[in-house]
């Protein structure tokens, strides 16, 4: 493996740099939205059954144990219970902005990688043709192939790691980025879900007041 990276050239280094980097990224936010991907459905349905009881208290502990922006954007509706309709609407917003930063952390990253990693490989591989032109016009008509050998490897590693390093990083990249979409749309259908179920309380108490 040392060998094969000393061949490559000082390139080769930054590639490997690079998917190690890749690597740390993608395990970390597959483990952050497995974790944020809750059943939305079960979750609303269980804050509904507690707000019915009309125990604000309780629903905002569940809020905050559960993770996932959709518990999240349900704490900042219920805390805003009683505020007005707009009030309460801001509040989701706000919430939701706070999350889809979260959510999109380093997904820039591993796309940078993903598009830089094959121009790094054609940087290695200009840099070992430059060498093994150099090595041809040192040695000039007396060249043997183990003359050119080390700009020819040179070059061809790194075309061959560049694109090895891109492939698996853009798959990536996409998969969590559908992940992300997910989770994205989770938030919308919860937050209207939950703006809804309050109005519907609202609407309820002062039925039961006007009475």
């Amino acid at each position: 493996m040392y060998t094969m990276i000393n061949k490559g050239g000082p390139v080769m280094w930054l590639l490997l740099a690079a998917s190690i980097f890749s690597m740390i990224v993608f395990l970390q936010k597959l483990l952050q939205f497995h974790r944020a991907q809750i059943n939305s459905r079960d979750f609303l349905d269980g804050i509904y059954n507690v707000l019915k009881r009309g125990n604000i208290v309780e629903a905002v502990t569940i809020c905050e144990d559960t993770p996932g922006p959709v518990a999240q954007i349900a704490r900042a509706a219920i805390l805003r219970f009683e505020d007005k309709p707009e009030e309460i609407t801001l509040a989701i917003r706000q919430a939701g902005l706070l999350e889809i930063p979260r959510i999109e952390h380093n997904l820039i990253a591993l796309s940078t990688i993903g598009k830089i990693s094959p121009l790094l490989g054609l940087l290695g591989t200009v840099m070992g043709m430059m060498t093994t032109l150099a090595a041809l016009h040192a040695a000039g008509p007396l060249a043997h192939a183990g003359d050119l050998s080390g700009g020819l490897w040179q070059a061809l590693l790194s075309t061959a790691v560049g694109l090895g390093v891109a492939i698996p990083v853009y798959v990536g990249y996409n998969f969590l980025v559908s992940r992300a979409e997910s989770l994205v749309l989770d938030m919308e259908q919860a937050s209207a879900d939950i703006f809804s179920y309050l109005m519907e309380i609202k609407r309820a108490r002062a039925a039961q007041e006007s009475e």
